[in-house]
């Protein structure tokens, strides 16, 4: 039964992952704080997915079973409130209590999660056993390279997971504690670079096409170096640009690996073109990212930034991918079909254009607009997951 219940797990992490999404889209529209609009969107809709799909995907790829079923169980009620606790204490006039008990539960839940993965795949920490058959033999270089990157992106999560905690209590800080730091270690980190590993894994065969490892190396060794310079040098400087570059270089690698998989493949689901236009805002936003290294910074330019890379670019992977793993069409509510599905993708990414739009040309009802499309959006992939999960 462990994978069954591994798998009854996954989809409740997604839920709280798509509830997260519709808080965060919703507060963006009532003007909550951009730090609460982070924490949302990295603890509470990215990690419970990356979360609940790691525990079923890192133990299959590196050619083992997970050694403790249960810690998927063990883990959810504490991601739920560490991403709660670390949310509402960003909001003003809020006991300084909650967010270290946020904190404290959210270290708790990476401890379980890295923890479980780490003790399962102990023998393996290289990914040199892939669980690829014979008939995949071709696949086996690209496999081994990115499963060796899954360990990288998890000691991100692991410094950033520290970074977090030690704002909130009395441990010392990461460098000056500036909390951006611990957004890149964490989002750039560790789920663009989960992305990216995962992805090559993923996507090669939920497209049935080749990928050539030469981009996939090239594109996990700059994933794997550019959060580090980006997070510790965020100042400014020559490093901070070498870092913008390298992260800049393994998105759009990451790009052109999906435009060269889609062109390369007959298959037009709805999560496999979610992916390609996910992609497509992953160059935008670090189009953003390398204007602040080689030009100026201002607040706006910031706020479309952020939003470009974690709705645009992440977001919407971690879309494309649920409904790849969970199709819409499954569902036996009214209105659960592809042509829905399609709807709320032309809702998140024509509402965040609108957003990025408003918010970098100073046009209020263009930005609020793109805020009431994403929030339909988000809505929508909500009521559609759930459809799926009712159905199973």
């Amino acid at each position: 039964m462990a994978p069954e219940t591994i798998s009854r797990w996954a989809r409740r992490y997604a839920l709280v992952s798509a509830a997260a999404l519709c808080l965060w889209q919703a507060g963006v529209l009532v003007g909550v704080p951009r730090r609460t609009e982070v924490t949302l969107a990295v603890y509470g809709f990215l990690f419970p997915m990356v979360f609940g799909k790691a525990y079923s995907l890192v133990p299959t790829y590196f050619d083992r079973t997970l050694a403790v079923p249960r810690a998927p169980a063990v883990g959810f009620p504490l991601v739920v409130a560490g991403a709660g606790g670390l949310a509402v204490a960003t909001l003003r006039e809020t006991p300084p209590w909650l967010g270290a008990v946020g904190a404290l539960a959210w270290t708790v839940a990476v401890g379980v999660f890295l923890g479980t993965l780490g003790w399962t795949v102990r023998y393996n920490l290289s990914g040199g056993d892939t669980a690829t058959g014979a008939h995949n033999a071709a696949r086996r270089p690209v496999d081994r390279v990115a499963n060796a990157t899954v360990p990288v992106a998890f000691s991100y999560l692991l410094v950033g997971t520290y970074a977090t905690l030690a704002s909130h209590t009395g441990l010392p800080p990461l460098l000056d504690g500036y909390p951006p730091r611990a957004t890149h270690l964490l989002a750039a980190g560790a789920v663009a670079l989960l992305v990216f590993a995962l992805g090559f894994r993923l996507l090669p065969r939920f497209f049935s096409a080749p990928l050539p490892r030469p981009l996939a190396v090239a594109t996990l060794l700059a994933g794997s170096a550019g959060p580090a310079l980006l997070a510790t040098r965020l100042s400014g400087g020559l490093w901070f640009r070498v870092g913008a570059l390298l992260e800049a270089g393994a998105v759009c690698g990451f790009a052109l690996a999906v435009a060269l998989l889609f062109r390369r493949s007959t298959r037009r689901r709805v999560g496999l073109s979610t992916v390609l236009v996910a992609a497509g805002f992953g160059v935008l936003g670090v189009a953003f990212g390398l204007w602040f290294a080689f030009g100026s910074v201002s607040a706006t330019l910031v706020t479309a930034h952020l939003r470009v890379n974690l709705l645009g670019f992440l977001g919407l992977t971690v879309v494309g991918l649920a409904y790849q793993f969970y199709p819409p069409a499954v569902g036996n509510l009214p209105g659960a079909s592809d042509r829905t599905a399609r709807v709320s993708v032309l809702a998140l990414a024509g509402g965040l254009l609108a957003q990025a739009g408003g918010v970098t040309l100073s046009l209020s009802s263009l930005a609020t607009l793109g805020q009431a499309l994403t929030l339909g959006g988000a809505l929508c992939y909500a009521y559609l997951l759930g459809a799926a999960f009712l159905t199973r």
